[in-house]
This record gives C-alpha cells, sequence and structure tokens, in this order.
C-alpha cells in the first residue's frame, strides 16, 4: 500500500494516521521513541504490508508486469490501489478526499518533533501540490513512478512502466476491489487488538 492507503487503513486517530505514513520513513525495531500510537500505527503499517503481499491478487499482477519492471512490480501495485482508492474514494469515506487530505496535513503540522526528514519534506510540500489528492488522477502515475525511480541509490526509469499499468488497468482495478476490503478487515481487527488491554 502507499500512503493514501495506509493513511486511510490506520483510522482516524490522528497519532495512527501520523504512524501510517511513517511506515515508510521509520526502519528498523520501535524503541519506544515515538509516541505509543504512533509506533503502533507504524507496526500496523508493517503488518498491512505483509498482508498484503501475501494477496494472491497482487502476486498475480507482479508476475504480469514485464521484466525489467517486475522488480518494482510492488511499488506499481501499491501506487495503481492508492489510485484507485482516491479516484472511488466516496465509496470508503463519509469525508471528501480534500476535505480529509487537508485534515492530514493540518495533522501532520502537529508533530513537528515526531517526524523524520523525508516525513518532513513531505508535510511541507504535500499540501502544496496537493499530493495525496492527485493520485485520483491516473495520467498523474508516470509523473509520480519518475519521481519515485529517481529517489533509488540507482535511478531507475520507473516510469516506463506506466504503459504497462495502462495495459492493466481494467483487471488492476478488478483486483483492487477485491483485495481492498480484506485490508480493511484487516486493518480493523489489527486495531481492535491493539488497542484490547
Amino acid at each position: 500500500m502507499n500512503y493514501l492507503a495506509h493513511l486511510y487503513l490506520s483510522g482516524d486517530h490522528p497519532e495512527w494516521m501520523v504512524g501510517g505514513l511513517l511506515g515508510d520513513f521509520v526502519k528498523g525495531p520501535l524503541k519506544g521513541v515515538l509516541p505509543d500510537r504512533v509506533e503502533a500505527g507504524i507496526a500496523l503499517h508493517r503488518r498491512i504490508d505483509a498482508f498484503t503481499d501475501r494477496q494472491p491478487e497482487v502476486q498475480s499482477a507482479i508476475a504480469r508486469f514485464d521484466r525489467p519492471f517486475r522488480r518494482y512490480g510492488g511499488i506499481l501495485v501499491d501506487l495503481c490501489y492508492d489510485h484507485f482508492l482516491a479516484a472511488n474514494w466516496h465509496h470508503f469515506h463519509s469525508s471528501a478526499l480534500d476535505t480529509y487530505c487537508q485534515r492530514f496535513y493540518a495533522i501532520l503540522a502537529d508533530f513537528p518533533e515526531t517526524l523524520p526528514p523525508g516525513a518532513r519534506r513531505f508535510r511541507d510540500v504535500a499540501p502544496e501540490v496537493n499530493w495525496l489528492q492527485s493520485y485520483a488522477e491516473f495520467e498523474r502515475m508516470e509523473v509520480m513512478l519518475a519521481r519515485i525511480g529517481q529517489r533509488f541509490r540507482r535511478p531507475a526509469p520507473l516510469h516506463e512502466a506506466f504503459p504497462l499499468l495502462s495495459r492493466d488497468y481494467s483487471l488492476l482495478r478488478e483486483e483492487f476491489h477485491r483485495v481492498f476490503p480484506r485490508l480493511i478487515e484487516f486493518a480493523e481487527n489489527q486495531r481492535l487488538e491493539s488497542c484490547t488491554p
């Protein structure tokens, strides 16, 4: 899952949502340095990633990608799933997508000491470019892939995989709508277990 899906699956508590984002920025063991619920959100993020990777639809989607892009298949599927979530947001949340995203940007501003450098960059840039909202526009995926590809130690032309996403668009959408309800149920159960004394 990518940023938007992880936020959604974290629930509506601000600290869990921050943890849902930080799962992409905080590596290694959790040491109790961050607020408890932020660390719980990071742990949930990691469990969601592992659960997602085990879904047969996700594995099939990755296997369909031509080489050399198959090695980046998880990233491609994650980005597509964020697109399908954003494009169908009204089916999943009572707030409008822009309202939800603006609320999260405001939440991030309340955690200045908690965010590592990469997350601080997201906090500063995302509201200006409507980062999360832009997932709803499929055409933006090509630019996003190009930016992601530049972040690797050895930059990769990830944007060249965009035609593969266009080719498989309908199938990826069908797979998303089968997989995402499972992720919602899994995340809800995980949050309930974490909150049970």
